[in-house]
């Protein structure tokens, strides 16, 4: 069974991993993000779920802006074509629905299917923002704090510089 936030957010206490979350309406897109976060601080990120011809999973984490070019990606990543995920993948393995794709997802992955690609310009920064499993809500924490989870979470994850 899928964690829930309030499982995500008291995993990220026990762990003693600072985070800040903030309640809002549900967000989609990083447009509508744009134009409903206010002056939330740190960097704001996009979450690609992607699957490649050898089907391998994929989670690319980069900040908001970044143009992905999944031609120039994979060579950069080192995996096959790559193609977006069907919602229903992405509900199956990492547990959240479209516009709710975030690195903390990967506590729902026991079984460590997705491999893990995050910015190196985004992880360079103070805070960085993700969804805590519903785009209802944001969670800010520091680079180091979304390592640890991920660790925790038996993750391996590559730094690129996308």
């Amino acid at each position: 069974m899928a964690k829930t936030s309030q499982d995500l957010l008291n995993l990220l206490e026990r762990l003693k991993i600072e985070a800040t979350t903030h309640s809002h309406p549900p967000l989609f897109t990083v447009e509508e993000s744009k134009a409903h976060r206010g002056d939330l601080p740190g960097q704001h990120c996009k979450n690609l779920f992607l699957k490649d011809k050898k089907k391998q999973l994929w989670l690319v984490v980069a900040q908001e802006d970044a143009p992905i070019n999944l031609k120039e990606l994979k060579q950069k990543i080192g995996s096959a074509h790559l193609s977006f995920g069907k919602p229903d993948l992405l509900k199956e393995i990492l547990g959240v629905d479209p516009g709710s794709v975030t690195p903390f997802a990967l506590v729902n992955d026991a079984d460590c299917c997705v491999n893990v690609v995050l910015d190196s310009q985004m992880m360079a920064g103070d805070l960085v923002n993700y969804h805590p499993l519903t785009n209802e809500m944001t969670t800010a924490l520091h680079p180091e704090g979304l390592r640890r989870f991920i660790a925790h979470c038996g993750h391996p994850f590559q730094e690129v510089d996308l």
